[in-house]
């Protein structure tokens, strides 16, 4: 009778867990990772708040409504470590329980950010009475020795204070969200690194630096040698290799190997406070990065971050992070995006430049680098219009939520992004077919299509239905199809009439035809989804818009879903 009802106890407390299970996940399918909700993809059309934007119950209030309008379906909030616990052991989840409730209201997802230990690698949000007892919450120290506002990853204090408050916050999240789901996603830090130098230059952490490397590491190291980053590899190459050593010896003198010892021992502390965390609430959580761009050095740049060129150090060290994200301000963002989009890594973006151009690299992050997400930062500051182009983009991919949860992961689901640099490109989605892609502004129709002026950027998601059956949504884009290896797309120069720009010139002779066949564009329909992902069309671009059916085409500042229909013929 008594172990009858132990085991009835036993399955009790299994079917209480089981409905307190997170309804979010990071799943393998195929070669494909992806975040799962409700057993469904889920890619996040998001925004995140500004730094202060979530510190007082008004301001959340306000900002709430204005992102649903928007069109997102998830917002990135932070929480605040030194407005959680004023107090040591005093917490106060008045702002948290306000973002869930508002977040519900507008039917918004979030993601929360923990500004906890650091903060775009300062200890700015720790709570002052951590600030002010230094002797017991350590500092970081730079290579002449001043002391930082910086908290020492070595130290086992901070450590304990900063995970005791992030444990606080996960088991309310359980307690308050885990049948309702509003949380997906969990940032754990915020750009974690260290400034001014590549490394912690304290008492304990030089003696960490003069012991032998972790066994761990050099087994990763070992065991990855055929897949490791090709900056990582280089680096224990050069040195030799070795399978024991100090740093300086595994991997040789100078601040990258500073930063590679400060990587592993920050992405240490980071397991420790997922794996903790994971144990109250197995949610996704993962670590963003500042970028070490603009031929920074580490130090100038926040080192040893969850960087691309760090990725092993911080899949070995932290196992229980599901994915490294890049924080994008700079300039090259299809190079940035490549740098993350790894066989062991999927795409999220969490923060990127809040301009025009990010609602056609929403369709790109989703469309060819089968991402995660994509979030502007500082959202709430977005001058809301009907026709801005973030506002059409996303309502645009809303729109096709059910095709791209059908495709998405598969190869019948491809990007595009083009500028004036680079203004053409080829896709290849089924063997009989090649689409060629150009901006916009490589027809002459638009006053803009200068060289001298500016091109904003245009692309477009593709979605195969079936053989010769294409969706295009996207702006600023033209699209040409043709049987593969043809070389007879876009070989003249078109006037401003359409009709072909020669002066009455002889023209050259071109290539005799050799094809067995034609592609011609049976029909191009402007198209709206229903909830159930049927197309419904709303005009039919036979005429003018497709040029003749010479090609299908949306303009810059337009978004659009184009349902496409080819057929051949001799």
């Amino acid at each position: 009778m008594k172990k009858r009802l132990l085991l009835t106890s036993a399955l009790l407390l299994l079917l209480f867990a089981g409905g307190k299970a997170q309804r979010s996940s990071i799943e393998k399918v195929n070669n494909s990772i992806q975040l799962y909700y409700d057993k469904e993809p889920f890619f996040i059309l998001g925004g995140e708040l500004g730094n202060s934007s979530a510190s007082s119950v008004k301001d959340i209030r306000q900002i709430f409504p204005k992102l649903k309008a928007i069109g997102l379906n998830t917002v990135l909030v932070p929480v605040y470590w030194d407005l959680l616990e004023p107090q040591e052991g005093s917490f106060d989840f008045a702002l948290l329980d306000e973002t869930l409730s508002e977040a519900r209201k507008n039917d918004l997802r979030l993601v929360l950010l923990w500004f906890g230990a650091w903060k775009n690698s300062m200890s700015c949000y720790a709570p002052l009475w951590f600030k002010s007892d230094y002797k017991r919450f350590p500092r970081a120290y730079t290579s002449n020795g001043k002391p930082l506002e910086i908290a020492s990853a070595f130290s086992d204090e901070v450590l304990k204070a900063d995970s005791k408050a992030f444990n606080r916050v996960i088991s309310h999240i359980k307690e308050k969200d885990a049948q309702i789901g509003t949380v997906v996603m969990i940032q754990v830090e915020n750009e974690i690194g260290m400034l001014e130098s590549a490394r912690d230059c304290s008492a304990i952490a030089n003696k960490k630096f003069s012991q032998q490397v972790p066994e761990e590491l050099i087994t990763y190291l070992s065991k990855n040698k055929e897949k490791l980053h090709p900056v990582m590899l280089k680096r224990w190459q050069e040195a030799g290799s070795k399978k024991r050593g100090t740093w300086s010896e595994v991997f040789g003198e100078g601040i990258e190997t500073d930063e590679i010892f400060m990587a592993y021992h920050y992405a240490k502390y980071v397991e420790m406070m997922t794996k903790g965390g994971k144990s109250i609430y197995n949610i996704p959580m993962y670590v963003n990065a500042a970028m070490n761009s603009r031929n920074r050095k580490p130090g100038e740049y926040p080192s040893a971050g969850p960087l691309a060129h760090l990725i092993d150090v911080w899949h070995c060290a932290a196992p229980s992070i599901d994915f490294l994200a890049p924080d994008l301000y700079d300039k090259g963002f299809k190079d940035w995006t490549a740098q993350y989009k790894l066989h062991n890594n999927p795409l999220f973006i969490p923060e990127i430049r809040l301009e025009d151009n990010d609602g056609v690299r929403a369709c790109y992050v989703l469309g060819e680098m089968d991402g995660l997400g994509f979030s502007p930062f500082s959202i709430e500051d977005y001058n809301y219009s009907e026709k801005k182009p973030l506002v059409q983009s996303y309502k645009m991919l809303q729109d096709l939520m059910p095709l791209i949860k059908k495709y998405k992961g598969s190869d019948k689901m491809r990007g595009v992004l083009l500028d004036k640099e680079a203004r053409t490109t080829t896709l290849k989605m089924e063997p009989k077919v090649e689409l060629t892609c150009s901006h916009y502004f490589t027809l002459p129709w638009d006053p803009r299509a200068k060289e001298d002026n500016e091109w904003p950027e245009g692309g477009a998601l593709f979605i195969r239905l079936s053989d010769m059956e294409y969706i295009i949504a996207g702006s600023g884009i033209v699209v040409t199809f043709q049987e593969d290896g043809s070389k007879t797309a876009m070989k003249v120069e078109l006037g401003e009439d359409g009709f072909i720009n020669n002066g009455g010139k002889k023209r050259d002779s071109e290539e005799r035809w050799n094809k067995d066949y034609r592609i011609g564009i049976g029909y191009v329909d402007e198209v709206n989804m229903d909830k159930e992902g049927k197309i419904e069309r709303i005009r039919r671009f036979n005429g003018d818009q497709d040029h003749q059916g010479r090609h299908a085409r949306i303009s810059v500042d337009d978004f659009k879903i184009l349902h496409v229909k080819l057929y051949s013929y001799k």
